[in-house]
């Protein structure tokens, strides 16, 4: 894009706060957020240095969408960023990353800041101010005795830590307080981060009143200082997106309706955090309750495949009694705000929605130019294996986001339907695929896979890959079609011959994200399973499968095998002083 095209696109954007995105054909380049996203956008039309110069060179598109602060649009950045890693935010010397707290996934969870979260953890944030949520988090293990320690330091214990004796943990690992009794603290803590003050500020203040009857002053004015800063927390920006305590995620529609032509915008909220937003075009009803009607028909569409929210929130009221049932007999809220953070939400959505345009209608150019019906999931698959060891198979997903009403647009990731096997040691790509392939064709046609059918697989490789694939499609009896996709000319194989698409195609840029995913997700995998096998049952000495899974059970992974002590290793059965000296010597 040149400085033309720069400022021509830096005109149509409004003067308000939120978040833009240079992408080129198959990727976000950069995501930066702005307090008016004309002017920001426009400096780019004259490059700063010449990393940004070439990012600039290499967008074809400038996206957007708008916020109501810049609070906001920072929080929608630092979760933008961290989704689609965008190669020039990681690089630039002026990225940051943002504090985040999470509780995790533990029976007994402990309490943390950090910048990398675990899986499975319930996390708020980004915040802006580090000192501040320091405050509020040691203020919170005060109140509630939450405990900081690691889950291996956690178990085993017989006498409480210090922190027990300076009043920052009520010491759940030996029983000073029962694990019911400590998940009700704990949900106090969750309700102070989804937006209710007082859940940390009352117990703060009464304390603070007591030391000042009983003329405590110093600790009095401190505790002063710690509730200012409680209480300042949310006002300052640092507010959760969903005030309902009870609901993890949420999603608001907006729709704006241009003569014949629809835009549906979607905000997307997890555990109180704005996380991602989508613009979906389609065509518009007639009538006059036309809002009402469209919202009918997208959102059983748009649902069909994917994962229902906790709540809709949506500035009209569907006109379907059967679909608002549905979604009552699915536990899916549905509300339409009058006034308050939600209609604020709504209304965000409602100006994404009149600013926006549709996706790129690559999945439909993917089906016309292999013949197909129509495109809206593929598969992926690759084998990573080192010479015929700690082999491994990956099936990755991506699914039509934004085709509704009959159309395709771009192809996103659908992570919770990704699956990865462990295949028997040989060192043979050809029978390594129709293996990983039989498995999955073999679990559709038993009943064993609840994931919907796709509408094509795609295997890396050439036209060996794609002979085993279509074998292994034969003899399970599973007919879908299949292509595949060489490396190093970016060949796509199908059945029918080879085809030599334009670097530029849309639908060679969806099955290159598609095979670069699967890779992905397949090395991934083999390294974790290599470094399982090799560092631990293969190398040290005394150490076998029944000990090494001992000790993945303990401290669940290597590398906390790594970080545990002598003594640590020692409370593992079957490990003695000279086997846990081996250990800690050979990782």
């Amino acid at each position: 894009m040149d400085a033309s095209g720069v400022r021509e696109r830096a005109a149509e954007l409004p003067r308000e706060p939120g978040v833009y995105q240079f992408q080129d054909d198959d990727a976000v380049l950069y995501v930066g957020k702005a307090v008016d996203l004309r002017s920001r956008v426009r400096s780019y039309a004259d490059p700063r240095s010449d990393r940004i110069r070439r990012m600039v060179d290499r967008a074809a598109r400038i996206d957007f969408a708008v916020t109501d602060t810049e609070t906001q649009a920072l929080l929608l950045e630092a979760n933008l960023v961290k989704r689609h890693q965008p190669r020039y935010n990681v690089r630039l010397k002026d990225d940051k990353s943002y504090p985040l707290v999470q509780l995790t996934a533990h029976p007994v969870p402990r309490i943390e800041i950090t910048r990398d979260p675990e899986e499975a953890a319930t996390v708020f944030g980004p915040f802006t101010d580090k000192g501040r949520v320091e405050t509020v988090v040691k203020a919170l293990r005060e109140t509630y005795g939450l405990r900081g320690c690691s889950d291996h330091k956690y178990a085993g214990r017989d006498r409480p830590c210090l922190d027990y004796e300076m009043g920052l943990c009520s010491a759940p690992c030996t029983g000073e307080i029962g694990e019911a009794a400590y998940r009700e603290d704990v949900e106090s803590a969750v309700r102070f981060f989804e937006g209710e003050t007082g859940a940390l500020a009352d117990p703060l203040r009464r304390e603070m009143e007591e030391a000042a009857q009983g003329r405590e002053f110093e600790r009095a004015a401190n505790l002063r200082d710690r509730l200012t800063a409680v209480e300042s927390f949310h006002g300052g920006g640092e507010e959760a997106v969903s005030a309902r305590r009870d609901e993890r995620a949420v999603d608001v529609l907006g729709v704006a309706i241009e003569g014949e032509t629809a835009t549906v915008a979607r905000l997307h909220s997890e555990r109180g955090q704005l996380v991602d937003r989508s613009r979906h075009r389609l065509d518009a009803p007639e009538g006059e309750d036309r809002v009402p009607t469209l919202l009918a028909a997208f959102i059983p569409q748009y649902y069909a495949e994917r994962e229902l929210p906790d709540a809709l929130l949506l500035s009209e009221r569907p006109d379907d009694g059967e679909l608002l049932s549905w979604l009552d007999a699915e536990g899916v809220a549905v509300r339409v705000p009058g006034a308050g953070r939600e209609a604020t939400l709504v209304e965000l959505a409602l100006k994404n929605a009149r600013r926006g345009s549709g996706p790129r209608d690559e999945l439909g150019a993917l089906a016309d130019a292999l013949g197909l019906d129509r495109i809206e999931r593929i598969e992926g698959f690759d084998v990573s294996h080192a010479g015929g060891r700690a082999v491994v198979g990956s099936d990755v997903c991506f699914v039509a986001d934004g085709g509704t009403a009959g159309r395709s647009g771009g192809a996103v990731a659908e992570k919770a339907d990704y699956r990865r096997k462990k295949l028997p040691e040989r060192n043979d790509d050809y029978a390594n695929v129709r293996e990983l392939i039989r498995w999955r064709a073999t679990r559709v046609v038993e009943g064993r896979d609840d994931r919907p059918d796709p509408d094509l697989l795609l295997v890396d490789g050439g036209d060996g890959q794609l002979g085993a694939a279509r074998d292994a499609l034969a003899e399970a009896g599973w007919d879908v079609p299949v292509v595949a996709l060489a490396k190093e000319e970016e060949l796509v194989i199908t059945p029918d011959g080879v085809r030599d698409w334009p670097s530029d195609a849309p639908q060679l840029h969806v099955l290159q994200r598609v095979r670069d995913e699967a890779h992905r997700f397949a090395v991934q995998y083999h390294q974790t399973v290599r470094d399982e096998v090799k560092t631990v049952l293969d190398d040290v000495p005394g150490v076998g499968p029944a000990t090494r899974r001992r000790l993945l059970r303990r401290f669940g992974s290597v590398e906390n095998v790594r970080r545990a002590s002598v003594d640590d290793l020692r409370d593992v059965p079957g490990i003695g002083e000279k086997t846990a000296r081996a250990l800690k010597r050979r990782l």
